[in-house]
């Protein structure tokens, strides 16, 4: 099992930017991939982008390419997720995700931990 902890939400003003951070502790494979979904109020949650441990592999949802970069610091076993051009639409609860297969894509289910979210709220 993997625990994962998210830092770095917060209140930020539309075109502003954040750093959100996850830590992965306890059983880690070598190949797992890192991914962020986020979820907003009423809606489903949604992927937003993920990376693979030991070859940088990496995809970006539509709705942030462009505008978000995600990270790896393999000594740390954190991943990040630099966040800029902030919009309101951006508000949301952000989940990291772990999967132990590598498996980098979109589909929730196929990630096997997840941590307890951290809130981004952006102001208009």
């Amino acid at each position: 099992q993997v625990q994962l902890v998210e830092s770095g939400g917060g209140l930020v003003q539309a075109g502003g930017s954040l750093r959100l951070s996850c830590a992965a502790s306890g059983r880690t494979f070598s190949n797992y991939a890192l991914g962020w979904f986020r979820q907003a109020p009423g809606k489903e949650r949604e992927f937003v982008s993920a990376i693979v441990r030991s070859d940088g592999l990496l995809t970006y949802s539509d709705s942030v390419k462009g505008r978000f970069t995600i990270s790896r610091e393999n000594a740390k076993n954190t991943v990040y997720l630099q966040m800029s051009s902030l919009k309101p639409e951006d508000t949301a609860v952000y989940y990291c995700a772990a999967s132990r297969s590598g498996y980098y894509g979109s589909q929730a289910r196929l990630y096997d931990s997840w941590g307890q979210g951290t809130q981004v709220t952006v102001s208009s």
